[in-house]
């Protein structure tokens, strides 16, 4: 059952992962969380730094899409102008919004990863698909009451997981 936490890797930003070592290890598809993954919560815009990441993603012949909790309106104004496909409303981490995703990216669980900045959505969901899974810092404090309590209960899980040394990482919450 605590497996289902533990994600593939630790790292502090999205900037930090190594796309060579994605590639050289088969990975076509990138499913990425949006809000405090790739930008703060509810910003609209992405930024130079973000564009050229997505850019590199290409680049490495990686598709990406973004899987997110949010409503349509949100995720499909950040999406659209960037030309990325999504699934809005995923109800991470029940529901089949990860199989939505590989439809879109036309990839498998296998050479699929899976980003996010919440163990309790993205790292656990992934993980029920079998997805490699990278687990990001979120990018701001600023965010809304259900992800606060989900930030509560996954201080609990990390703090044990740690004690455990299930993980490995320098201290994150």
């Amino acid at each position: 059952m605590l497996e289902k936490f533990i994600p593939s890797l630790h790292l502090h930003t999205i900037y930090d992962i190594d796309l060579d070592k994605l590639r050289r290890k088969g990975i076509r598809g990138v499913i990425t969380n949006l809000d405090n993954t790739l930008v703060e919560q509810d910003s609209s815009y992405t930024n130079e730094k973000l564009t050229s990441w997505l850019q590199k993603i290409r680049d490495h012949e990686m598709k990406v899409v973004i899987v997110s909790n949010n409503k349509e309106l949100r995720v499909s104004s950040f999406a659209r102008p960037l030309g990325i496909p999504f699934v809005y409303e995923a109800r991470k981490p029940w529901g089949h919004p990860f199989s939505r995703a590989l439809k879109l990216l036309h990839t498998t669980s296998r050479d699929t990863v899976v980003i996010g900045d919440q163990l309790l959505t993205d790292i656990v969901g992934g993980n029920r698909w079998g997805f490699f899974t990278i687990w990001v810092d979120p990018i701001s404090e600023t965010e809304g009451w259900p992800t606060k309590v989900n930030r509560f209960i996954e201080r609990q899980i990390y703090s044990y997981l740690k004690k455990k040394g299930y993980m490995p990482w320098d201290d994150h919450l």
